[in-house]
């Protein structure tokens, strides 16, 4: 009874007036984010200031929140409509999970604004990943899950050319390893997303190294059981990356992998562009990026997505001076403050200015590798949870592969059939 008294009030908080705002005298908007110290808090920060030098009349309160649990903040502020007014949302099925108490932006946004954004982008926040629905969210930039080298560890052990897949990556890790260095560092540095490293970077990774884009709805729907003997494959040759000592021994309990890998001691790193520019400000031309390459044959893929930005939510009073400043993410200005934060604009016809970043780019236009969504959204979040929890021990060899693999897939199972279907909601 309670969780369905909880639900109805979920329902209610999605479904209410937004309200019209003050008629006049100043404003003041609140934005929650889950960002920590990563460059996209600065520049959420930067966006928010520029805003108010161009209508003072309305101040942007940026709120940081705890990572961890952020999500659930963010219900239970829906649920007793006393949250903030714009908040940062992740985009795929995080987007649709919440979607109750988001604004469908559709018609809120002049379609001339919306039209300055990278159409792939809208599609991932939008009712069954169709922009023509309406996006619930405008893109805060454009990410990827990559990996960083280090290119002076690389000519000290003697490494000289980037691995393309699983039999180069080990015989890397071998040179590395006899020079002295951590090959490949692993922690909780990064997003601050929980206790142990958020292992969905690699796992899109080998699910690139094993499936087809189109194939990847197959593990949403469950043709493809997360036991399947690729899955176990892949996974298994992961967790060999610990047990061969190609990573440090404490990829569990490790909080400053950044650290570790920023004063060259690591040679390589999981993360996303959220941290190029910590990597290029500390280690400049020494930092370049790669495809993680968790395949047996040469890797073809890479993620390549827009995976969180702002959205408004329902029961928010300010719904005019919300959309003034969703339309202002829009603008060049708010390109050229999010360049310069480190970041990859979303915007149609903008660039970025770290090479590392461009390099990223170069991967899809110019090596024509295939652009991928980050796995994590677009696998239902209980799934990712449960992976989460399960997948960081598995690198770390506490858990077997079949038991993390079996936790995950019990939880698919789980789910309503409405939420595995054959096409995405």
């Amino acid at each position: 009874m309670a969780a369905a008294t909880a639900a109805a009030a979920l329902l209610a908080a999605g479904c209410g007036s937004g309200g019209s705002g003050p008629a006049s005298g100043p404003v003041t908007i609140t934005i929650w984010h889950n960002y920590g110290t990563e460059q996209n808090a600065t520049a959420l920060n930067n966006l928010a200031k520029a805003f108010h030098a161009l209508h003072p009349g309305i101040t942007v309160k940026v709120v940081s929140q705890d990572a961890s649990n952020y999500f659930a903040q963010l219900q239970a502020a829906a649920i007793s409509r006393n949250g903030p007014d714009l908040a940062v949302m992740w985009t795929g099925l995080f987007t649709l999970q919440y979607k109750s108490f988001l604004t469908n932006l559709k018609g809120e946004i002049p379609a001339a604004d919306l039209a300055r954004i990278d159409p792939t982008a809208l599609k991932w926040t939008s009712d069954g990943f169709n922009a023509a629905n309406g996006p619930y969210v405008i893109p805060l930039e454009d990410q990827f899950y990559i990996g960083f080298y280090n290119k002076a560890d690389f000519a000290k052990a003697g490494v000289t050319s980037v691995p393309a897949d699983w039999s180069q990556l080990f015989a890397a890790c071998a040179k590395l390893r006899k020079a002295g260095f951590t090959p490949i560092v692993y922690g909780n540095g990064g997003q601050p997303l929980g206790a142990t490293f958020y292992p969905w970077y690699d796992m899109s990774y080998m699910m690139i190294g094993a499936y087809s884009v189109k194939q990847w709805q197959g593990l949403y729907s469950g043709q493809i059981p997360w036991t399947s003997p690729a899955i176990r494959a892949q996974l298994s040759t992961w967790a060999r990356l610990h047990s061969s000592g190609c990573t440090n021994p404490d990829v569990v309990t490790n909080t400053n992998n950044l650290g570790q890998f920023e004063s060259g001691k690591a040679a390589m790193m999981i993360d996303g562009t959220w941290d190029t520019q910590k990597f290029t400000s500390a280690l400049g031309g020494k930092v370049a990026a790669f495809v993680p390459p968790f395949s047996p044959t040469p890797i073809k893929g890479v993620v390549d997505f827009a995976g969180d930005g702002i959205a408004q939510m329902s029961y928010s009073q300010h719904p005019r001076q919300d959309a003034m400043f969703l339309e202002f993410m829009t603008t060049p200005e708010a390109a050229r403050i999010i360049n310069a934060a480190g970041l990859i604009p979303a915007i149609v016809g903008t660039s970025t200015s770290n090479p590392v970043n461009q390099q990223m780019l170069d991967f899809v236009s110019q090596d024509h590798m295939i652009p991928y969504p980050m796995l994590d959204n677009v696998v239902q979040g209980n799934v990712v949870n449960t992976g989460s929890k399960f997948l960081p021990s598995v690198l770390g060899g506490r858990v077997s592969v079949q038991a993390a693999l079996s936790a995950m897939q019990t939880t698919l199972q789980q789910l309503p059939a409405s939420q595995r279907g054959n096409t995405f909601p």
